[in-house]
């Protein structure tokens, strides 16, 4: 399954990172596609940092975008409640 895995890499303030996609998703409520990825480091509580964008599948060239509007958030934790609520049966 490693094989499988999807990376990609950017510049965060003139370095190089690599992420790990956890999962993608369009929303057909704000029409627009989510990127959830991680770079595989834990926070100063050990939980895994994961980080989300919007994203251009599309358009692959094009800059992640922030999330900053709250229908985006609540878009992306009821993404998330769904996956985990499904992993969990």
């Amino acid at each position: 399954m490693l094989e499988n895995r999807k990376t990609f890499k950017c510049v965060i303030d003139g370095v190089e990172k690599e992420f790990e996609v956890l999962y993608t998703f369009k929303s057909f409520k704000t029409n627009k596609d989510y990127i959830i990825y991680t770079d595989n480091r834990q926070d100063e509580n050990q939980k895994l940092n994961i980080y989300s964008s919007i994203y251009y599948p599309q358009n692959p060239e094009k800059e992640l975008e922030n999330i900053e509007t709250d229908s985006d958030w609540n878009e992306i934790e009821n993404f998330l409640e769904e996956v985990t609520n499904y992993n969990n049966e």
